[in-house]
C-alpha cells in the first residue's frame, strides 16, 4: 500500500506538476511567434526584405504571409504549453495549429498566381482551412485559461492526482477536504480510508 503522500499530490499554484522545459519551450514558441509576426510586418514596410533577397514586392509579400501565419498557431502553441493544461487541450490546440499549418502551405502555393486576380483564385479556401484552425487552437487554448483560472481561485477546488493500481487519475474536491487529506500526510496516515472515500464519491 502507498503512502498517502505517494497517492495524492497537489496540483494547484506552482505545484502542478510542470516541467521545467516544457514551460521554456512554451515561452520560446510564444516569443518566437511574436517575433514573426514582427517581421511579417516589417518585410512588408521597411527595407528589411532586401536583406532576404527579396527584390519583388510579391516575393516580399509572400514571406511576409507566410511569416505572419506560422506565428499565430506558434503563439497559440507557446501558450498551452505554459498553462497547467490537459493533454485534451493540448492535443486539441496541436490539431487547430497543424490545421493553420495547413493553411499557411495553401497560401504559400496560391500566392500570387493562384490569388485574387486569378481565374481560379485559393483566396476563399486559404483563409476558411487557416481561420477554422485557429478557431480550434483558440477555443482549446481559452478552455485552458479558464481551468487554470478555476483551480487558482482561492474559493475554487483543488484538482488531486491518485495513482491507485498502476492507473493515474485525476479527482477534484472541495479547500475543506484537501486541508484534511493535507493533514493526513503530515501525520503518515493510511491511504485506504482516503482511496476508499474517494471511489464512493465516484460511484465505484
Amino acid at each position: 500500500m502507498p503512502s498517502l503522500s505517494e497517492a495524492y499530490s497537489d496540483k494547484r499554484g506552482d505545484s502542478d506538476g510542470r516541467d521545467p522545459r516544457r514551460v521554456a519551450l512554451g515561452a520560446g514558441l510564444s516569443l518566437s511567434g511574436a517575433g514573426a509576426l514582427v517581421a511579417a510586418l516589417l518585410v512588408v514596410t521597411t527595407p528589411l526584405a532586401a536583406v532576404f533577397g527579396l527584390r519583388d514586392p510579391l516575393a516580399a509579400k509572400h514571406l511576409a504571409g507566410v511569416l505572419a501565419g506560422l506565428g499565430g498557431p506558434a503563439i497559440l502553441l507557446g501558450v498551452v504549453a505554459v498553462l497547467p493544461s490537459k493533454r485534451r487541450q493540448q492535443l486539441g490546440v496541436v490539431a487547430g495549429a497543424a490545421i493553420s499549418t495547413a493553411g499557411v502551405w495553401l497560401f504559400s502555393y496560391a500566392y500570387p498566381t493562384h490569388w485574387i486576380t486569378s481565374s481560379d483564385p485559393l483566396v476563399f479556401e486559404t483563409a476558411i482551412v487557416y481561420f477554422l484552425g485557429g478557431f480550434v487552437a483558440l477555443w482549446f487554448v481559452f478552455v485552458a485559461l479558464a481551468n487554470f483560472r478555476r483551480r487558482n481561485s482561492p474559493h475554487g477546488r483543488v484538482t488531486l492526482e491518485i495513482e491507485k493500481e498502476g492507473e493515474t487519475r485525476r479527482v477534484e474536491v472541495s479547500q475543506s477536504e484537501f486541508r484534511r487529506y493535507k493533514s493526513m500526510v503530515s501525520d503518515g496516515g493510511s491511504t485506504e480510508e482516503f482511496l476508499t472515500e474517494i471511489d464512493e464519491r465516484r460511484g465505484e
